[in-house]
Order: structure tokens, then C-alpha cells, then sequence
């Protein structure tokens, strides 16, 4: 009574049942069937297969070629606008071009180069040649008539002789070859003894350059240049590399042998470009290794060849001490036969100071010794003193070439330690063919 039809019926909780089957249905959900059962397909083949769009799925082979192919077009984009500018500008090109033309009929070819003797005004000067008299002649108006200077060399028309262009005064390549772009790795820490030889160098050289108000306060004027002399490998040239590495002034290595030149008048010309170049860049040192080579005491040459060493050497003397002032430049020489050298060339005003190199004495030798055995490995066994203090006459170099070769000899036997053996070995040898290494008659 009062209950409705679908009330009688329904069980007790019946909603909490269909939640819990629905539950069960999802969770044990059989697989779907496969979309086909049967043989497999055959390719579809003839219009209908080549008429069906493929499925397609994004892969990474797919982007890289996307991104090649926007490369490819940027790089065509690029290549169409540098086509566009090209044939924009090729009408300015032939119009320049025409132009140069016009002016290379103008000046005529070929032309001949002399030199600007006085502006008259701005379109006309007296200019003169190497052989021949002077002209008065006309300045062409596309001339940078800034740049005109009396003295200067320019180019001329060949029949008119009218001024069309200027030659820049250039270095001589020789003597940019002299500069030392890298300053040597030697320094005063690599000369073992030699420090009275050190301190006068120092003294006439550098002292000058850097501070040169000291000269002035007590009234002198500094040495112009200084010449090293003594036996061979005392440490001369090493000296100069010292002073090279020291000093931010520039520096010019000429080897005397180098201004001995082939045709009459260029040893001369080169010695003045050497000192004008040094001049442009002083402060400068200029260094002469070998003078003797065309410093020699002048004697009645027979030769032509004789002669022109003797006009090198007079150009030599002229610039070291002439007319005109070498300022902040310094000359040091460098020779083991001093003796052999023009008196004019040593005599005070141009060689200030004579700086002697003697063979290393006890204290000099084992200072070489240990400078140049520092990087070595030794053996305990090794005494350098028995070396140090033998009667022997070694030089500086002897003295490395004695550890270079006690090296070589530990190489030679696969040993990465020098031993005392070595090293007598390596004197022995070093001596023997600095004494005797040549028998008499062996090339007779």
C-alpha cells in the first residue's frame, strides 16, 4: 500500500550492484578484434594505387630535411639579391673603368721617374731627371698636390714630361729584413759572468735611451756607439741579443758582409738607408756583427771591387760621426780581430767606448757551467768542478758545446741521465777538434 509499482519489485541496494558490474565490465574488457581476418592483401597495383595517398607520420628525417630545405632557399634568396647587385653596380664598374683609362692615355706609357726640384705654383714646377737638365713643366690636375715637396721623387709623361703622379719613399727591402720584428729570447740572466762588460754596455747603450736627462744634468754627451771585441765565442753577438731583449728601442742586426754589394754605388746607398730607417725609428740601436768585413785599414786597392768596400767603409765613418747628428741612435760593433780595423773608424767621436771580451776566468767558468746545465739531468756522480778548475783555455761556447755533446753521448746509450763520463768523453772531444781536429795536409 502506498507503494509504487516499481517499488514492489526492486531489490534492496540494486544501484550499488550496477555500479560494481560496470566496474567489472571496464576492467575486464576483452581486446578489439583485428580490423581484417584472412589471407593477406595483395599491393594494390595500376591507377587506384597511384592515386592513394600514403599515411604519413612527422619524423625527425622529415624535419632535418624541412630545415635543409629552407637553407637551400635562404642561400638562393641570397644568391638572387648578390645577382640583383651586381648588375646594378656593373655600369658604375665600366664607368671607373673608362675613367682609368682616360687618365692611363693621359700620363702615357711608359713613364720616367725624376725628381721635384721647386713648386712654381700649384700647376707648375721645375722638376729634373737623372741625366739631362732641368724642365719647367706642368703638375696634371689629378695629382695630390699635398703630397709634392721639393726633393720627392715623381713620375713623368714620357714625351711632355708634365708631373702625373708620386713615388712613395719606400724602405729598402734589405734593410726591413735588418729589423728585428722578435726580440731574441737571450737575456742578462743567460750571459754567465762578464758583468764589468754588462755595466759598460748598459752605460752606453740603454742609459742614453732611456734616460737621457742624466747626460744633460752633469754636461756630457753619451757615447754614440761602442765596439765588442775579443776571441771567438767570448759572448759578443749573445751580449747584443741581450740588449736586444732588454730594450724596447728598435732594433737593426746588419752583418758587415751584407753591405758589400755587387754593382758601384749600392754598398754606399744601403749604409745611408740604414741610418735614415734608423733615424725614422729612433730611439734605435743599430748592431754590426763582423765590421772587420768592410772596417779594414784602408791600403792602395787595385780592384774595383776593393775600392767600393773602401767606399762602403768611408760612408760607414761619415754616418757614425758627419756633418749631420745621429740622435737617439746607437751603433754597437762587434769583431774578434780588432786589430785589423781602420784607426779612423776606433778613434773617439764614434766608437766611444772598446768593450774587451776575455776567456771566462774560474768564477766565469762554473757560472757558464751552471747556466747551461741547469735543465739537465745529472748524475750524482758528476763533478763539474774537476772541470771547472782544469788549465784548459775554454771559451763560452766551448763550454756549451762540452754540455751539449755530454747529452748526446747519454741519448746515444738510451740513459736519461748525464753521468762524469759523459762529460769527460764530451771534452775530450770538444778539444780535440777545436785544437786538433784537422790533420795538416788532410785536404792538400
Amino acid at each position: 500500500m502506498g507503494q509504487g509499482p516499481s517499488g514492489l519489485n526492486r531489490p534492496p541496494n540494486s544501484g550499488d550492484k550496477n555500479q560494481n558490474s560496470d566496474k567489472k565490465d571496464k576492467k575486464f574488457e576483452p581486446a578489439a578484434p583485428p580490423a581484417r581476418v584472412g589471407r593477406k592483401q595483395r599491393k594494390q597495383r595500376g591507377p587506384d594505387a597511384a592515386a592513394r595517398v600514403p599515411v604519413v607520420t612527422p619524423h625527425t628525417k622529415c624535419k632535418l630535411r624541412l630545415l635543409k630545405l629552407e637553407r637551400v632557399k635562404d642561400y638562393l634568396l641570397m644568391e638572387e639579391e648578390f645577382v640583383a647587385n651586381q648588375e646594378r653596380l656593373k655600369p658604375q664598374e665600366e664607368k671607373t673603368e673608362e675613367d682609368r683609362s682616360k687618365v692611363d692615355d693621359i700620363r702615357g706609357s711608359p713613364m720616367s721617374v725624376g725628381n721635384l726640384e721647386e713648386l712654381i705654383d700649384e700647376n707648375h714646377a721645375i722638376v729634373s731627371s737623372s741625366v739631362g737638365p732641368e724642365y719647367y713643366v706642368g703638375i696634371m690636375s689629378f695629382v695630390d698636390k699635398d703630397q709634392l715637396e721639393p726633393g720627392c721623387s715623381i713620375l713623368m709623361h714620357n714625351k711632355v714630361l708634365s708631373v702625373v703622379g708620386i713615388l712613395q719613399d719606400e724602405v729598402d727591402p734589405m734593410v726591413s729584413v735588418m729589423k728585428v720584428e722578435k726580440a731574441p729570447l737571450e737575456s742578462y740572466a743567460d750571459i754567465g759572468g762578464l758583468d764589468p762588460q754588462i755595466q759598460e754596455i748598459k752605460e752606453a747603450v740603454e742609459l742614453p735611451l732611456t734616460h737621457p736627462e742624466l747626460y744633460e744634468d752633469i754636461g756630457i754627451k753619451p757615447p754614440k756607439g761602442v765596439i765588442l771585441y775579443g776571441e771567438p765565442g767570448t759572448g759578443k753577438t749573445l751580449l747584443a741579443k741581450a740588449v736586444a731583449n732588454s730594450t724596447s728601442a728598435t732594433f737593426l742586426r746588419v752583418v758587415g758582409s751584407e753591405l758589400i754589394q755587387k754593382y758601384l754605388g749600392d754598398g754606399p746607398k744601403l749604409v745611408r738607408e740604414l741610418f735614415r730607417v734608423a733615424d725614422e725609428l729612433s730611439p734605435s740601436i743599430v748592431f754590426i756583427d763582423e765590421i772587420d768585413a768592410v772596417g779594414t785599414k784602408r791600403y792602395d786597392a787595385h780592384s774595383g771591387g776593393e775600392r767600393e768596400i773602401q767606399r762602403t767603409m768611408l760612408e760607414l765613418l761619415n754616418q757614425l760621426d758627419g756633418f749631420d747628428s745621429r740622435g737617439d741612435v746607437k751603433v754597437i760593433l762587434a769583431t774578434n780581430k780588432i786589430e785589423s780595423l781602420d784607426p779612423a773608424l776606433l778613434r773617439p767621436g764614434r766608437i766611444d767606448r772598446k768593450i774587451e771580451f776575455p776567456l771566462p776566468d774560474i768564477k766565469t767558468r762554473r757560472r757558464i757551467f751552471t747556466i747551461h746545465t741547469s735543465k739537465m739531468t745529472l748524475a750524482e756522480d758528476v763533478n763539474l768542478e774537476e772541470f771547472v778548475m782544469t788549465k784548459d783555455e775554454f771559451s763560452g761556447a766551448d763550454i756549451k758545446a762540452i754540455c751539449t755533446e755530454a747529452g748526446l753521448l747519454a741519448l746515444r746509450e738510451r740513459r736519461m741521465k748525464v753521468t762524469h763520463v759523459d762529460f769527460k768523453k764530451a771534452k775530450e772531444k770538444v778539444m780535440y777538434k777545436k785544437k786538433e781536429g784537422v790533420p795538416e795536409g788532410l785536404y792538400m
